[in-house]
């Protein structure tokens, strides 16, 4: 057999990160993609808090609506609300962690031709994001350090195959210059400077664009690290191009562009969608699309100028709240070696998850002891325990927090007005609960403490870390903070092997209940453009609301792991491949609702000429992909099939997909409207119901 290119993408949350880092690491800017190294900062106490929203030409939400308005009103881009903060529908993203994530789909080619999302060409928002957890996870460095925060907000644009590198650079030269009025000699481009190891040249295209509006000394050419973006290691990627400010001015900063320096930001990064990334290395695109990104937070700290992200208005009202508990006196800006009580350091951990915990309730997560919930659950608890450990406040300070951070962002955000009563009762709950659970492990920690002394040991186990937090319910950075205070340090690569090997083991499971045991296949943007190049019409599947019909059809497509079979090529049998019809009666995976298996039978005017057996239907952009094995007979594209569904496993799936509404609906009756639905699975065996509540059931 001969086959066309094949790519596939890889888009999952890794593990969480090892917690309590380096104190010495401080850059004072906002949201970044890097590490920055600094030096340390006091800022002047006496600007604490002294700034009210009457004396700001740019406040925060002033901000915040000037690029929404830009290109929405000015530029014909459409105006797409944020995606809550936590993702439910994408198992691949423990939260929203970019602007960009919403339109995945679009990048890979996978939207549903008949969604509102398939007609966008430009869109425009400010995006709820939270990094905590997961690859990207800032938990660690909140409160240590100026701009690091588990909550922001990320202002973007895009153009999905419009507009491209000129328009966009264009736009971005626009906003900031003529809208924003930021001083145009304090700013810099960088462009991608190339990379003889991925085989791309330099992107002098982007770069000639910026000699538009800047000398060629404030271009600077970059290396793949800073300005070559990829979603993951397979998929959509390529050259960006960021924008930075100097905070000083009236000086040469060229240099100092990403260097890690302090008072050299950058503030915007265009990313061109050109590229996609498979096993076989970088192919170009059928559209290019543009994605930029810029951290609210960090502009409003320039046009504020102000040197620390917790300066700028929106934070205000958040720490008045706290003064107002804190028995340690008020916020003073202190950080690193100079927070020597870490007052200031707790102020800005509280005012950040106060936030973080308020969206995220809002947008329907939940604390619990798993995934998204728990990353949760330990944010509060970091946040209690800064608040009564070394600010003094009183048990129940948090969910007093809650007021300031609705009154600050409701009007933007109306979801928090609305859910308001529902994260004070959830985090109450969860405030209160929190002291149980930390007595829980602080004893089984002291009799492992003795343990390990008596043994002359001087690192947890990575089994026990993960006995505390698998069995007892104990956050891991409460382990590792414990064992610092003992003297012990942690088997954080243990702890994570553990944490591997019981992922593993579901997903290897959850797998080879899918696929039989063979390598899933699935289509990404590469193999949904080959098809709609080649005129191959997504699948028409209304066939799907009829039972006991055996529809007639053809095959277009073969597909397999190597990629699509050539014309005049033929699936053996016992070869594990996915098929493309023109009309199919399978009921694809939807909803919570497994897909239909079944037969498909190869006809010819002999008669049947072959089988092949139904194992899984998934939908990628329109294209139904019936995956399973050739029993007997060849396939080839062009033959005519016959789609024969197992009814009677339909039939035992039915019911349990309505009984899920039913159980919906009972629930709301008897729990009140607080119950949302979380996700379902409806199978022949049984049904699993995933909802959210306030609190636990009795």
């Amino acid at each position: 057999m001969r086959f066309l290119p094949v790519a596939s993408v890889l888009l999952a949350a890794s593990s969480s990160q090892e917690m309590f880092q380096s104190r010495s690491r401080l850059f004072i800017s906002a949201f970044s993609h890097h590490s920055k190294v600094g030096r340390s900062f006091i800022r002047n106490p006496a600007a604490t808090l002294s700034s009210t929203a009457e004396d700001i030409e740019w406040s925060t939400d002033k901000v915040r609506s000037t690029f929404v308005d830009y290109f929405v009103e000015k530029n014909d881009h459409t105006s797409v609300p944020s995606s809550a903060c936590a993702p439910l529908n994408d198992p691949t993203l423990l939260f929203a962690n970019a602007g960009m994530n919403q339109f995945k789909p679009i990048f890979l080619g996978q939207a549903d031709p008949n969604s509102a999302m398939a007609t966008w060409k430009r869109a425009a928002n400010s995006q709820k994001c939270i990094r905590a957890g997961g690859k990207h996870n800032d938990l660690d460095d909140v409160g240590r350090d100026t701009y690091h925060h588990t909550f922001f907000e990320m202002l973007g644009s895009w153009s999905f195959g419009d507009y491209f590198k000129k328009e966009a650079i264009d736009y971005a030269w626009d906003l900031l210059i003529e809208v924003y009025g930021i001083d145009p000699e304090r700013v810099y481009a960088t462009y991608f400077e190339g990379d003889e190891s991925l085989g791309l040249e330099a992107d002098n295209e982007a770069k000639e664009f910026w000699l538009k509006y800047l000398p060629e000394s404030r271009i600077i050419g970059c290396n793949a690290k800073d300005n070559f973006w990829e979603m993951g290691e397979t998929g959509p990627c390529g050259p960006c191009s960021e924008v930075h400010y100097d905070r000083v001015g009236n000086r040469d900063a060229a240099a100092l562009v990403n260097a890690d320096d302090p008072d050299v930001i950058e503030i915007w990064n265009i990313v061109f969608i050109q590229y996609n990334r498979d096993e076989k290395g970088l192919s170009t695109l059928p559209d290019q699309h543009i994605d930029t990104g810029m951290g609210l937070e960090r502009l409003v700290s320039l046009l504020q100028d102000k040197s620390s992200n917790y300066d700028i208005d929106a934070f205000q009202p958040i720490f008045r709240a706290i003064e107002e508990q804190a028995k340690v006196g008020k916020y003073t800006g202190l950080v690193l070696e100079a927070d020597t009580t870490l007052k200031d350091t707790a102020y800005r951990a509280i005012a950040d998850h106060a936030r973080t915990l308020s969206f995220a309730i809002a947008d329907g997560v939940v604390p619990s002891n798993e995934g998204r919930g728990y990353v949760l659950r330990r944010i509060l608890r970091r946040a209690a325990r800064y608040g009564q450990q070394i600010l003094n406040c009183e048990p129940g300070f948090f969910v007093k927090l809650i007021p300031s951070v609705v009154d600050t962002f409701g009007d933007y955000y109306p979801e928090l007005v609305k859910n308001q009563d529902l994260i004070t009762e959830i985090v109450n709950e969860e405030e209160a609960a929190f002291s149980t659970m930390l007595v829980r492990g602080i004893t089984f920690f002291a009799e492992l403490e003795e343990t390990m002394k008596e043994d002359g040991s001087d690192k947890v186990a990575g089994d026990k870390a993960f006995y505390l937090y698998d069995t007892l319910g104990f956050p891991i950075d409460l382990t590792e903070q414990m064992a610092e205070e003992a003297g012990f340090t942690v088997d954080s690569d243990g702890f994570k092997n553990e944490m591997e090997i019981q992922k593993q083991r579901s997903r290897d499971a959850r797998n080879a209940a899918k696929s039989g045991g063979a390598k899933r296949l699935e289509l990404i943007a590469e193999q949904t453009a080959w098809l709609a190049n080649n005129e191959i019409s997504t699948t028409d599947d209304e066939s799907k609301f009829e039972w006991d019909v055996s529809a007639s059809s053809s095959i277009t497509a073969i597909y397999a792991e190597e990629g699509f079979l050539e014309a005049g090529s033929k699936a053996q049998p016992g070869d594990n491949v996915g098929l493309i019809l023109e009309k199919s009666a399978f009921y694809a995976e939807s909803g919570g609702q497994e897909a239909d298996i079944g037969s498909i039978l190869i006809k010819s005017s002999d008669g049947e000429t072959g089988k092949f057996n139904v194992i899984d239907v998934q939908v990628f952009g329109g294209y139904l992909l019936h995956t399973g094995t050739i029993e007997e007979g060849e396939i080839e594209v062009g033959s005519v099939a016959e789609c024969k569904v197992d009814y009677e496993r339909r039939r035992d799936i039915a019911p349990n997909h309505s009984m899920t509404h039913v159980l919906n609906g009972a629930l709301r009756q008897v729990l009140g409207d607080g119950v949302d639905q979380r996700g379902s699975l409806c199978n022949d065996e049984k049904l699993r119901f995933d909802f959210s509540n306030k609190k636990a059931l009795s």
